[in-house]
């Protein structure tokens, strides 16, 4: 048999064991698969329906035209009406808001004059890249409205003594003043650091402690924990309080290197901003541990790694704005710890927001937290029998 020949039927041999290894087949068809239809869907810098706050104390007919072309764009979207700036500035902090437009109580009595209207629109700046959509879209509806005042087309639902009033000598212009809150320079790195951090928590989480409960298994020492008079859960928690501490090294890093190499500010409690960060990183421990439950090998451990972890950095928001995924997407990213932490990291660095405001997403990761560690070492302990 020539050389040929033997290289052939070992390659022959390889292939049908692979064959036979079903779930390495599956790791190597799926999860490929599921990451290109998300990146596709999840990866869109454009935006859309993005949601404005109107509070109109003008309440005229020519407010109401304002308002009405902000939404007819379907660039926004009114998502509530309100009465005072201060309930306002709460929800734009809260992050329920991309944009807010004032309108002051002159604004229909300006155009009658033939006057310049001003508004006000107050854009959520933590999102650069949104900010700067929201600020050139109203810019665009605005100069398309200016163009229809100008051509002498009253506002619909307009009395009919303003109709058969004289024109004024001037055009009537609107003009939006925009104030961009929480990052005026619209800086991209605080955006995408603030999310990220989240992120790699999780992911070193879960690659660290996948790793170590694997390589139990494969040098043989889960048999000899068994001999050793230690139970389960003493067992479980002496593995993963090492490496939660090892970890917890990682949040000061991290905010350390966003402070000094891309400026991020903190606005806000630093000692609220390490607890969430110990959540997180325990979610990433409670993946990785549970990762490790259903594998026997390091090679089998990263396969699953890769159909687990990019949907989590992808579903997160943290290198894209949530609103720009598509609508029915938006939900499942509620079952993402990480987009949870992205939300308390920039409301703590970029807002100074309090737990009065994060504490939703600060107990949406305490549940996350105890369900995943909980199913794991459950997991492990039927291992352990």
């Amino acid at each position: 048999m020539n050389d040929l020949s033997l290289w052939f039927a070992l390659f022959l041999k390889e292939l049908r064991q692979i064959g036979r290894n079903r779930r390495l087949i599956v790791m190597l068809v799926i999860p490929p698969t599921i990451n290109i239809v998300l990146f596709g869907f999840a990866l869109n810098p454009t935006v859309s329906d993005l949601k404005l706050g109107v509070l109109d104390e003008s309440k005229s007919a020519e407010s109401r035209e304002l308002i009405s072309a902000m939404t007819e764009s379907l660039a926004f979207k009114v998502a509530k009406y309100y009465s005072s700036n201060a309930e306002i500035s709460n929800d734009v902090g809260a992050g329920d808001l991309n944009a807010a437009l004032i309108i002051p109580s002159d604004f229909a009595k300006k155009r009658a004059r033939g006057e310049t209207a001003k508004v006000q629109l107050i854009v959520d700046g933590v999102d650069s890249n949104t900010a700067t959509i929201a600020s050139g879209y109203a810019s665009r509806i605005i100069e398309a409205l200016n163009e229809k005042i100008m051509s002498g087309k009253p506002p619909g639902g307009v009395s009919i003594a303003a109709v058969n009033a004289p024109a004024p000598k001037k055009q009537p212009r609107v003009e939006a003043r925009v104030a961009l809150l929480y990052n005026t320079g619209l800086q991209t790195s605080w955006f995408i650091v603030t999310g990220l951090i989240g992120a790699l928590l999780v992911l070193q989480g879960s690659i660290v402690s996948a790793a170590s409960m694997v390589r139990e298994k494969e040098v043989g020492t889960i048999e000899q924990l068994l001999m050793t008079p230690a139970e389960a859960g003493q067992i479980i928690t002496a593995k993963i309080a090492p490496i939660f501490l090892l970890l917890t090294f990682d949040i000061a890093l991290s905010l350390t290197v966003a402070r000094l190499v891309f400026g991020v500010p903190v606005r806000g409690s630093i000692l609220l901003f390490f607890f969430s960060g110990s959540l997180c990183v325990l979610s990433g421990i409670g993946i990785g541990t549970l990762i490790a439950t259903f594998t026997s090998s390091q090679q089998q451990a990263q396969l699953m790694s890769f159909f687990i972890n990019p949907p989590l950095v992808l579903l997160s928001g943290a290198t894209t704005p949530i609103e720009a995924m598509p609508a029915w997407l938006q939900p499942v990213t509620l079952l993402n710890p990480v987009r949870h932490f992205a939300a308390i990291s920039r409301g703590i660095l970029l807002k100074g927001t309090g737990i009065e405001i994060l504490y939703p997403n600060l107990l949406a990761l305490i549940g996350f937290c105890i369900l995943l560690v909980s199913i794991s070492a459950w997991q492990f302990r039927k291992q352990l029998r």
